[in-house]
């Protein structure tokens, strides 16, 4: 058990098979090395081994908060959800907002630990520090908008005063292999397939109970200092600065802009850097503007809710009405998101503003990613138009908004064979059709909405992303964009290796507090040990702190080496590296390619890795104690290059 501050030192170990409920404290030293949310979760994960099945009842699922979640720390609204992946193989973490990460430790809870499988749907009902199995079969098929609505008339609470229910929706449900986790303010561990593992695990929802019972700093002075630092920091930011700074004003699609006129916005399945090269090329009606941040808040924007302790509020609630096969749609909700509108726009072959909205909603509803969901549709669009699903009963052409949000639906239920195949994911769908030229994915994970060929910083982190493509592994447009902590430039491949494993190691640290990556835009490492010592108690230094980071980083990568991974794998789609495949920028980022097998060479010197692999004696180095090692030294040779 430990006795730091910010811990309840009480998490659920659920067996579903047996409907069996255990608690136990959390190891003081583990909560030292890995501190909560993201760290402990996979160290939780690691110990049910790395060989399981995804989807079968041995896969680890589970719920965590950090030591900073919950309290008056800036930002501290987080929930992590840790297991193996059904999307990529690898272990995954997907994060959301909203307020079910400081109910859960107002509840008197940690984490929640689900294995097995239920007989029938049921879900996890959590109040005083127990957890209590519940039927879902009335709710069992039911899109997440009604389930949650269900579930908060039977139980004795109230959505936005003392409940959050977490839930899955059809996609889940169904095994789609990229389905999420939704919470009544829309927000979503959205990447990974968690929702996936949850269904596979007939557990529809998690319903928690809760006070406000806000954990109280060990050290108030140290603790003090740290917040109203930060809060000043944050206060003073560009970006971050309450109802001034852009992410404030606009949301994460303050971005679309930027990256338009940068050249660095995937498009048409990233065959294009922006719509205006796109336009310029084919003659279509598209322009990225018309999907901006500056555009939605003109135009459709109602309300900005926030998280738990934000003054940022960068969520951007949307309604519109949109017609649809002659019928009119009303949709009112959150959150249009830059990766979102990327996704489900301009990389789909269209910059349709309220029909994305639309789709972000359906999506949400069905419990789906929307960045993968996008994604599988633009693949599939660019396979149709190379006639490579001519096999299937039914194509799909670019910008076909009207069946887009239409085929979220089927998608969602597996429903018919174009549904079907899109369903399995990047990895699945270019297996079956040998179509992997066709696939923006790594690791079988889709990319975000940054392009490598403009940010290389993008490229050899979406590579050397523990999770699949990813860009909040280790954010570089901080650097290459708005030039945080420094500006960096953005085509310059040197340097970049250092300083994702320096971003990666940052955010590791975030996640496991689990506080959001955006208070990075102003926050740095003084402000984190400040909070962190003051609420734990503790006394880490700096250095030290940075090192728990790396542990928890190499800890994944670790497991990821027992589940068949290596430096192989650290790849990126053959349209942005050098090769056959191969299709320059454009506009801005005219020529350009990225340089990626120069940065995994900096990068893994940078992480004392052999070839993409942790050897023993990293592990030993940063006190990693657990499992058979990978039996790899740091005196072995890289593997040959292949021919």
């Amino acid at each position: 058990m430990t006795e730091l501050g910010g811990y309840q030192d009480r998490v659920a170990r659920v067996d579903l098979t047996a409907g069996d409920v255990q608690y136990e404290g959390i190891d003081d030293e583990d909560a030292k090395k890995y501190i909560g949310a993201r760290g402990l979760g996979v160290k939780y994960v690691f110990e049910q081994g790395a060989d399981v099945d995804p989807m079968g009842p041995d896969n680890l699922l589970a719920f965590m908060t950090g030591p900073l979640t919950g309290t008056q720390t800036v930002m501290s609204g987080r929930l992590a959800v840790v297991t193996k992946s059904p999307l990529t193989g690898t272990v995954t973490d997907s994060h959301q907002g909203g307020w079910s990460g400081a109910r859960l430790k107002w509840s008197g809870m940690d984490g929640l630990l689900f294995s097995g499988k239920s007989e029938k749907p049921v879900y996890a009902y959590i109040e005083d520090g127990n957890l209590e199995l519940r039927d879902a079969s009335h709710v069992w098929g039911k899109g997440v908008h009604e389930t949650i609505e269900t579930l908060e008339e039977e139980v004795d609470g109230s959505l936005g005063k003392n409940l959050s229910i977490m839930a899955i929706g059809p996609a889940g449900e169904n095994g789609v292999k990229y389905g999420c986790i939704v919470n009544e303010d829309d927000r979503a561990s959205g990447r990974g397939g968690t929702g996936t593992v949850m269904g596979s695990k007939n557990l529809k929802a998690v319903v928690v109970k809760s006070g406000t019972r806000m954990p109280k700093p060990a050290d108030p002075e140290t603790f003090k200092q740290g917040y109203q630092q930060a809060m000043q920091l944050i206060r003073e930011s560009e970006v971050t600065g309450p109802n001034e700074g852009g992410l404030s004003l606009y949301g994460t699609n303050v971005l679309m802009n930027a990256g338009e006129e940068m050249d660095g916005l995937p498009t048409k399945n990233g065959k294009y850097t922006s719509t205006g090269a796109y336009r310029e090329s084919e003659g279509v009606d598209i322009d990225a503007e018309r999907v901006s941040g500056e555009n939605v808040r003109e135009n459709i924007l109602v309300d900005e809710p926030t998280c738990h302790s934000c003054p940022v509020a960068c969520k951007k609630e949307v309604e519109v009405t949109v017609m649809h096969k002659g019928s009119e749609m009303n949709v009112r909700g959150e959150s249009y998101e830059y990766e979102s509108a990327y996704a489900l726009g301009p990389n789909s072959g269209h910059t349709e503003r309220d029909e994305i909205a639309v789709m972000i909603d359906r999506c949400n509803d069905m419990g789906v990613d929307t960045i993968e969901m996008g994604n599988m549709m633009a693949m599939a669009m660019e396979m149709s138009e190379q006639g490579k699903l001519d096999g299937l009963s039914e194509q799909l052409d670019w910008g076909d908004t009207e069946r887009m949000i239409d085929l979220i639906t089927e998608v969602a239920h597996r429903d018919g064979d174009l549904a079907e195949a899109i369903g399995e994911g990047a990895n699945g769908l270019a297996e079956r059709f040998d179509a992997y030229d066709n696939s923006l994915a790594v690791k079988g994970q889709t990319i975000p909405a940054y392009d490598p060929r403009c940010m290389k910083g993008m490229g050899i982190g979406y590579a050397t992303s523990n999770r699949g493509a990813c860009h909040l592994r280790g954010y570089t447009p901080s650097a290459e964009i708005l030039g945080i902590p420094e500006k960096h430039d953005p085509y310059e491949w040197r340097g970049k290796g250092e300083l994702v494993a320096l971003f990666q190691d940052m955010h590791a640290i975030s996640d496991s507090f689990d506080i959001c990556k955006f208070n990075a835009f102003a926050e740095g490492i003084e402000e984190y040990v400040l909070q962190y010592n003051g609420m734990t108690g503790l006394d880490v230094t700096e250095d030290e702190l940075m090192e728990t980071g790396d542990r928890i980083y190499t800890l994944e990568r670790y497991y990821n080496n027992l589940a068949g991974f290596d430096g192989s794998d650290d790849s990126l789609p053959g349209r942005f590296v050098p090769g056959d495949e191969a299709i320059p920028g454009q506009g801005a980022s005219e020529g350009q390619l990225c340089e990626l097998d120069e940065m995994k060479e900096e990068y893994y010197e940078r992480r004392q890795w052999v070839d993409g692999v942790v050897p023993d004696e990293r592990l030993a180095q940063l006190d990693i104690d657990i499992g058979p090692g990978t039996g790899v030294s740091s005196g072995d040779s890289t593997a040959p290059a292949d021919d």
